[in-house]
């Protein structure tokens, strides 16, 4: 489902097995703009429901993680089974690596050796028309919160050296420093639109861990301190409101 699901929805399931755990992050693709709350919390309850549908089994969440308030916890908690944490730096389903060895009633062995190799096509298809910028953008997105990453580990990601990445994003009229620059800029602008987040969470969210190195850039960017942009940001919207 993560592989197939995103040639439709705007959103990647990034899933991770390790022990007796299995991670599923939500994270949205090529957004200036963090994803809906209500669509975060309703993706991810539809990933657990479909595992409870499909098996036969009530199965629960070993956790949740939120990024933005969800309403009432409590009435999650009770949804997943388990302990749901708000203002935490990802949307992420913890579920039991057991759990995903149960069988779904309608398997179909036959149909899926059908459909396969054609959804198969379809995702080369689409993933082939997106630029190297497109990608790295992409990626970038996904690990600014892990500390410092660099070209190369991009390029490994890409399954290419660093020099080869470097070159095609030169054809392309660009730089690994650049899309860096870009990615943070627009993910910094779309946490800082969420009044829930503090100054020093948003530098953290877009790869700073000097608050005062993500103060000093964003001036480059914008002019003016994140706090002021805040502010001046709040004072439009108010002036949309009453007219």
């Amino acid at each position: 489902m993560a592989r197939y699901n995103q040639m439709c929805p705007p959103e990647n399931l990034n899933i991770q097995e390790e022990g007796e755990q299995c991670s599923i992050e939500l994270e949205w693709q090529h957004a200036e703009q963090p994803g809906p709350p209500v669509l975060v919390g309703i993706t991810l309850a539809y990933l657990l429901e479909l595992g409870r549908r499909g098996t036969g089994r009530h199965l629960t969440a070993r956790s949740v993680e939120f990024i933005h308030p969800m309403g009432d916890v409590q009435a999650l908690e009770g949804y997943f089974g388990c302990h749901v944490q708000i203002g935490m730096d990802r949307n992420r389903l913890m579920l039991n690596r057991d759990d995903l060895d149960h069988p779904f009633a309608s398997y179909n062995e036959e149909l899926l050796e059908i459909l396969t190799p054609a959804l198969d096509r379809t995702l080369e298809e689409r993933q082939s028309r997106l630029t190297v910028s497109a990608k790295v953008k992409g990626i970038l997105s996904r690990c600014l919160t892990r500390g410092r990453i660099d070209i190369q580990i991009v390029a490994f990601e890409l399954g290419m050296s660093d020099r080869t990445l470097q070159r095609r994003l030169t054809d392309e009229g660009t730089s690994f420093k650049q899309l860096l620059t870009q990615t943070r800029r627009e993910k910094a602008i779309a946490y800082l639109a969420d009044p829930s987040l503090e100054i020093k969470e948003v530098a953290f969210l877009v790869g700073y861990e000097d608050q005062n190195s993500f103060y000093r850039a964003f001036r480059s960017w914008e002019g003016e301190t994140p706090a002021n942009w805040r502010i001046a940001q709040e004072h439009c919207r108010s002036a949309l409101v009453t007219e």
